[in-house]
């Protein structure tokens, strides 16, 4: 558990100043400091969060903002893809209670846990990951959310270059293999076409053209002779 804690202490300073821009956002929105604190502490989803808070200021009905928040956090259904094999023996109250924690950072750190150190004593390296992450986007939310009305124009500080550079650091150490590397590129490409989709629609269809980019070079790849290991 303090492994996966400590494993994750970089992403948690890269995601601390995004947490901080929506705590500000939101109060400047209209959202009371409650409404802005609970929902860091029941949807946490940082991108959702910023999507939905610009939804609500622009007086969206209910059915939209479900249903964008939904399509936003629907990669989140390749992660838990990603590690359901390694997690096929847990319990489920082990899985439910991480599920809800399984955010883009922690699925980065606990992933390349369990590709390079395995999975024994899994759910307890997540559940020390997923509890930094939660504790830290919490707290500075409620930063965020006190420094809201008293700095004006903090949202334009730039601060949310650190969120960037963690996401830049969390697929960076992927791109070594072909497929990955295939997926990454046309999913880029595809998302920066179809930039300005309503509905955030223009992430889900990158992602799924990245995962059919990805298969395809996979399949693509020459066999390795026989007896060599895949690195």
């Amino acid at each position: 558990m303090l492994a996966g804690l400590r494993d994750t202490v970089p992403m948690m300073v890269g995601a601390g100043p995004f947490g901080l821009i929506y705590g500000t956002l939101a109060i400047n929105a209209g959202l009371s400091p409650a409404a802005t604190l609970g929902m860091s502490l029941f949807v946490f989803a940082g991108s959702s969060q910023f999507v939905a808070v610009s939804l609500i200021s622009a007086g969206a009905a209910l059915p939209v903002i479900w249903m964008t928040t939904l399509v936003v956090n629907l990669r989140h259904a390749l992660y838990s893809a990603t590690l359901q094999p390694h997690a096929r023996d847990w319990s489920a109250g082990w899985r439910w209670v991480l599920s809800f924690w399984l955010t883009d950072e922690t699925f980065a750190v606990v992933e390349n846990h369990f590709r390079t150190q395995g999975r024994e004593g899994g759910q307890w390296y997540q559940l020390g990951s997923s509890l930094g992450m939660y504790l830290n986007w919490v707290l500075w939310t409620a930063v965020g959310v006190l420094l809201g009305s008293s700095i004006p124009g903090i949202s334009g500080w730039g601060l949310d270059f650190a969120m960037l550079a963690t996401f830049a650091a969390i697929v960076a150490p992927q791109l070594r293999q072909n497929a990955i590397l295939a997926a990454a590129v046309a999913a880029g490409t595809t998302s920066l076409l179809l930039q300005g989709l309503p509905y955030k629609l223009d992430l889900m269809v990158a992602a799924l053209v990245g995962v059919v980019a990805g298969l395809v070079a996979e399949k693509l790849r020459p066999p390795l002779p026989i007896g060599e290991e895949v690195a």
